[in-house]
């Protein structure tokens, strides 16, 4: 039977915290709207690896630098727009649907982003939470399930809610609308710039999350 963590552990895993924890902009803000892939889960490197396999299938290349630019883009617009890069004719719902199962299938190895889910973990109860991202609604239920924390959410923007997406302002706007906050009493919480822009053009403050190799580093 596998132990807990050492006492060393520990430490080190709180001083990890301790030097990544996130610096909020002046509030007070009256709700918290969190982007769900690399923000609430550090699922982002389990999205790429689903990707790779699945779009391998069909000659197509995706280059990490490319993923992670692209972060919070629905994965229909993404399939279309490796289309039209690479010149390819690629069933989009069946690539989707590939690549979502090739996700679920790794599920087990999901962890929360730390330094995210201590906000989530101080600030629940106090705030009402909005998710807002550019995975389906199904994708975004089963990361949330898995890390335990779908019930501390008042309300979840996915792919298919709204006609434009990150960044355009449209899902973050609709957030706010939902939980019946004005934009500008929302602090947003992402970990990429199409989602600081979205925040921005919303109205909204926001703050950085690190991506998995900016956390690596610290």
């Amino acid at each position: 039977m596998q132990g807990g963590p050492t006492d060393g552990e520990a430490d080190r895993v709180q001083g990890l915290v301790e030097m990544r924890r996130l610096q909020l902009p002046t509030g007070p803000f009256k709700a918290y709207l969190f982007d769900c892939d690399g923000t609430i889960a550090d699922s982002m490197p389990l999205h790429y690896v689903a990707w790779k396999k699945a779009l391998a299938e069909w000659g197509c290349e995706f280059p990490e630098d490319v993923f992670y630019a692209w972060g919070g883009m629905p994965a229909a617009e993404i399939i279309a727009a490796l289309d039209a890069q690479q010149g390819l004719s690629m069933p989009v719902d069946n690539v989707a649907h590939r690549k979502e199962t090739l996700y679920y299938e790794m599920l087990p190895e999901l962890r929360a982003v730390p330094e995210v889910l201590e906000h989530i973990d101080l600030s629940h109860g106090k705030v009402p939470f909005a998710v807002v991202s550019g995975s389906t609604r199904d994708s975004v239920t089963k990361s949330l399930e898995m890390l335990g924390i779908l019930d501390k959410f008042e309300t979840l923007v996915c792919a298919g809610d709204y006609a434009k997406s990150k960044p355009d302002p449209e899902p973050f706007l609709l957030a706010a609308e939902r939980l019946g906050v004005a934009p500008r009493d929302c602090l947003v919480f992402e970990d990429t710039e199409m989602g600081i822009q979205a925040a921005t053009a919303a109205g909204m403050a926001s703050v950085k999350v690190a991506q998995p190799w900016e956390r690596k580093r610290s």
